[in-house]
């Protein structure tokens, strides 16, 4: 099996037959007891490493592959989760946005989903997608637009990772189009936006 760039084994005399995995930054680490051979630690890191990878894949959104995956997923996610009443006309990944994560334009019904959510967890880019496309129904976000929202089961949770992955990239967005997520009154300026 080919392995990713960099795999690390991590033995230790106080495992005694649990086998685990877990991605630090590039690095694939495998743990494994310090009693294994050589044949059983190489059959175990390529176990591992397809487990880790079929994990990986099963969390990434169906719309990473591009623009045309993109509008097919949010017209699976409006059917799901927005009584199928959200409809754009584009959804695209565009350059990093300064100030936001995605962008809608209701008079046109256009998204724009910003390249730096492309290695964001599949639940996180849906969530942006729904957030997006709830803009289409409600352009504000007052409690009719944030109750439509949260019939995304992640939605709060979402919230939490963006507010995180902003922080710890020093991104400083906010929300998801640039507005704070307990906003309760419609915002007037369009185009609407979600800021991270």
């Amino acid at each position: 099996m080919a392995h990713p760039a960099v795999v690390e084994v991590r033995r230790s005399d106080r495992r005694r037959r649990m086998v685990s995995a877990r991605r630090e930054g590039d690095t694939v680490v495998v743990f494994i007891p310090g009693w294994m051979s050589d044949a059983e630690e190489r059959r175990w890191v390529d176990e591992m490493v397809r487990r880790l990878e079929r994990s990986e894949a099963r969390r990434r959104s169906p719309g990473r592959a591009g623009d045309d995956a993109l509008q097919r997923r949010c017209l699976e996610l409006s059917r799901r989760y927005l009584e199928g009443r959200a409809r754009p006309t584009s959804v695209r990944w565009v350059p990093p946005m300064r100030t936001r994560w995605a962008s809608c334009t209701p008079a046109d019904a256009t998204i724009r989903i910003s390249e730096r959510l492309r290695d964001a967890p599949g639940w996180v880019v849906d969530y942006v997608l729904v957030h997006e496309l709830t803009h289409l129904l409600e352009s504000g976000h007052d409690a009719r637009f944030w109750a439509w929202v949260q019939r995304y089961p992640r939605a709060e949770r979402a919230i939490g990772y963006l507010e995180g992955l902003s922080a710890a990239a020093g991104l400083g967005l906010t929300g998801t189009d640039g507005d704070e997520p307990e906003a309760e009154e419609p915002e007037a300026a369009e185009p609407t936006e979600v800021a991270g």
